[in-house]
């Protein structure tokens, strides 16, 4: 029996394992989304913005599925792609179907025409089908591409297509899915061994690679009497009862972590492309491990690049090794991370005050009624600051945002994929005001399917992050601040159970009820607005800008704002 290249196109993704097709239907889109009906293999879910739908389909493809999310002609696919763009830069499998006008309106201005080269940039694959024949070869690269190479992969298609038979000459091949061991060569091995041997301060600082590889990160730690420090991605992998863990160096981490970097003489960065150069200063040798060789180096000057899977290249590499005896370097670097920890305890043990709550102790209390599987995602800003740094990691638990792209409004709508894919885990989606204000529709889309997210809004009405951006280089915030609705009310409104917390001393018990209660909550928590956190290594020109700043913000008539931030602030500044 003949299939249509619509029926075609849902039965490679069901085959390749697709459970979920995240879009807004309409136009060139319709035709699968009638073939996505008969056929019962896939749900779609119908979210209110394509943006969302393409951060609800990365976090299928974090938590280990196969993530697909789709956009009509024109305006519908345009609003995929800065989802797409954080999906690609973790490296999370997402197939994307960017659908188009009619292919006989091409290259005349037509209504809804868009060039699909905008996906390059987000994208190992992206081609655009417009025979019935080349559809069923497009996609399967498109979905080989986004599993093997672990990214996206763009399926484009003229919608005029969908209803045309599949020829029976077409080739439409399965998604492959061979097992592989990537190492470096036995030589390669040999010669880091050396390095790592010969080391009088090694570090190791890991990242997402080390996901699968938890168990040999800290063999080669105690063989080596090394620190362990780690990305924000690398957290919940390194974190959790790491008698060598140093934490994570970068805005959101510690002088422990940061020092390490700047005092070894070898530092291994296994399975991390850590984006912050800044951060990366130092004097050492470094050895970095990678899956993906491109990527070598263009952070900071590696002596020595080995292409490998974390788990597989240290498997080969420990039993070249032998226990190295001083410990000097590991134990002058925990006494520091226990002055860290110290610090950080002291700033979550203070509640805040009445509508100014304070976020550390927030979080705290968040990361302690949690599961211990639970599923978080978070904002970019300080929300992701106060989630780095007071979310526990307990071997179990997943944490996601936009650690390599940085857009806001991601923790809400990761946190729809995250509660479909989860298989029942708890999700918390931790939501800046700023951020959730810019996708705030797709709270209609958890009321519709009665998702069980908890939503926590970090709600200090201004822009946290930017504001400590623009005082640190010396301007007067201007036009962070943020006349918020009632989060808690619109949440009603869609069918969520909405909590207005204000009070610290009623925190508890809002966060236990949202804990337990089976449906959507979200709890509009009235935070801190001049809590901060300074980086590790805040220079003494920075905070030289920053009083410059506070100065002018004085002169301008703000000096009421300036002295509720300095008595704020200067918690933070001590830890300097």
């Amino acid at each position: 029996m003949s299939r249509t290249i619509a029926e075609t196109i849902v039965d490679m993704l069901a085959d390749a394992g697709v459970k979920r097709l995240y879009a807004v239907t309409g136009d060139s889109l319709n035709l699968l989304n009638d073939a996505i009906r008969r056929d019962g293999r896939i749900d779609w879910i119908h979210v209110r913005h394509e943006e969302a739908g393409a951060y609800a389909a990365m976090a299928e493809g974090v938590l280990g599925g196969l993530g697909c999310c789709a956009g009509s002609s024109g305006p519908g696919h345009v609003h995929l792609i800065n989802g797409l763009y954080d999906a690609h830069r973790w490296g999370a499998p997402v197939i994307a179907l960017p659908s188009t006008i009619d292919r006989a309106d091409y290259g005349m201005e037509s209504f809804q025409e868009t060039d699909l080269g905008m996906f390059d940039g987000c994208s190992w694959y992206n081609e655009l089908a417009q025979i019935p024949e080349q559809a069923p070869r497009m996609l399967q690269q498109a979905l080989q591409n986004a599993i093997t190479r672990k990214g996206v992969g763009v399926f484009g298609y003229s919608g005029d297509i969908l209803p045309l038979d599949l020829p029976e000459t077409a080739i439409a091949s399965p998604v492959y899915r061979p097992g592989t061991v990537l190492r470096p060569d036995d030589g390669a091995l040999d010669d880091l061994a050396k390095m790592l041997t010969g080391a009088k301060r090694p570090f190791i600082y890991g990242g997402m690679g080390c996901d699968a590889a938890r168990d040999q990160v800290r063999e080669l730690a105690r063989r080596l009497n090394a620190p362990v420090g780690w990305t924000l991605k690398g957290k919940m992998a390194l974190e959790h009862d790491n008698p060598n863990g140093v934490g994570m160096t970068g805005f959101i981490g510690g002088k422990a972590c940061a020092d390490a970097i700047a005092r070894a003489d070898v530092v291994l960065l296994l399975g991390t492309d850590f984006p912050w150069k800044d951060f990366l200063q130092t004097d050492a040798r470094i050895a970095q491990v990678l899956t993906h060789g491109e990527r070598l180096g263009r952070r900071t000057h590696v002596k020595m690049g080995l292409v490998g899977d974390v788990r597989a290249t240290l498997d080969a590499l420990l039993p070249r090794l032998e226990t190295r005896a001083d410990d000097s370097f590991l134990q002058d670097r925990l006494k520091a991370v226990k002055s860290d920890r110290d610090n950080m305890v002291h700033h979550a043990q203070k509640p805040g005050k009445k509508g100014e709550i304070s976020p550390e102790y927030l979080t705290t209390a968040i990361s302690r009624l949690a599961d211990d599987d639970a599923i978080f995602t978070a904002d970019t800003g300080m929300t992701t600051v106060w989630a780095a740094r007071y979310i526990e990691s307990t071997g179990k638990r997943s944490f996601m945002g936009s650690f390599s792209h940085g857009s806001m409004a991601n923790a809400m709508p990761q946190a729809i994929g995250a509660a479909l894919a989860g298989n029942g885990r708890q999700t918390i989606a931790l939501c800046g005001d700023g951020g959730i204000s810019m996708l705030l529709g797709d709270l209609a889309t958890i009321g519709q399917y009665q998702l069980p997210v908890k939503m926590v809004v970090y709600n200090n009405s201004s822009l946290g992050m930017v504001e400590i951006e623009m005082q640190l280089a010396g301007i007067p915030n201007f036009q962070t601040e943020m006349v918020n609705p009632d989060f808690a009310a619109i949440a009603e409104a869609c069918g969520i159970r909405g909590v207005q917390v204000e009070d610290p001393e009623k925190l508890d018990d809002a966060l236990e009820m949202a804990m337990n209660h089976e449906g959507p909550v979200l709890l509009d928590v009235k935070t801190d607005r001049y809590a901060v956190a300074m980086p590790p290594h805040t220079s003494p020109e920075q905070l030289g800008k920053y009083a410059l700043s506070e100065a002018k913000m004085v002169l301008n008539g703000r000096g009421t704002e300036v002295i509720e931030q300095l008595k704020t602030n200067f918690k933070y500044l001590r830890d300097l």
